[in-house]
Order: C-alpha cells, then sequence, then structure tokens
C-alpha cells in the first residue's frame, strides 16, 4: 500500500500531466476534450488540496 508521500507525487505528476494536456487542448480549440480533463484537474486538486499540498507553485491553469 502506498504512502502519503507515493500518492502526493503520483498526484502532482499526474495534476502537471492534466494541465499540459489541458493547454494543448485549448490552444486546439478541442472543448470537448478540454471539459473532459477539466474534471481530471478538479479532481487531482481537490485530493492535493485535501493532503495539504500548496498549489500556487504549480497550478498553471488556476480555475
Amino acid at each position: 500500500m502506498p504512502n502519503n508521500a507515493e500518492i502526493i507525487e503520483r498526484a502532482i505528476n499526474d495534476f502537471q500531466k492534466v494541465q499540459y494536456h489541458m493547454n494543448n487542448a485549448k490552444s486546439e480549440n478541442a472543448i470537448k476534450t478540454y471539459e473532459c480533463l477539466k474534471k481530471d484537474y478538479i479532481s487531482l486538486k481537490v485530493l492535493l488540496t485535501s493532503l495539504g499540498v500548496n498549489l500556487t507553485a504549480i497550478d498553471t491553469i488556476n480555475e
């Protein structure tokens, strides 16, 4: 079973990947793709916040 540090590390990596793909979808005007990714973005943001991670430095979307 993963410990909190492993969960946080994995969630941060996923959060950054989702943001990268959201930025690409936005620049390509892929509205449906962006909205699907936004659901993952929000879920990961809630998870990281609940684990006490300060997102100011890594949240490039800010939604």
